[in-house]
């Protein structure tokens, strides 16, 4: 019973944190408000269709069963943001180029 609920409550958590603490929504919202919102959909749609073609429900292979749990998905995935804009959790930046520091007091000669 434990394995069963856990097994479906663990990634939902994960996903919910995910987009709460990890993406910085105040560059996602104008990025959606742009367009980005038709890409989301459009990944929403495929995902479920694939989901609907590769595991069907115990009764039938139902898409729109899969299209509701999509969709669920990405509304929590959009409350997560409202809600860190709302508590001001956005993270902070992530440097992908760190500064290199050459120590020792010596100058650094460039080849």
């Amino acid at each position: 019973m434990f394995a069963e609920v856990a097994s479906w409550v663990l990634p939902v958590v994960l996903w919910c944190a995910w987009w709460l603490w990890c993406v910085n929504w105040e560059k996602a919202w104008p990025v959606l408000a742009q367009g980005g919102w038709i890409v989301v959909v459009l990944l929403g749609l495929v995902s479920a269709l694939v989901w609907s073609s590769i595991s069907p429900t115990q009764k039938a292979p139902n898409f729109w069963w899969q299209l509701g749990w999509v969709t669920a998905l990405i509304l929590a995935a959009l409350l997560c943001g409202w809600l860190q804009g709302k508590l001001g959790w956005t993270p902070g930046p992530v440097d992908f180029y760190p500064k290199h520091e050459h120590g020792h007091g010596q100058p650094h000669a460039h080849h």
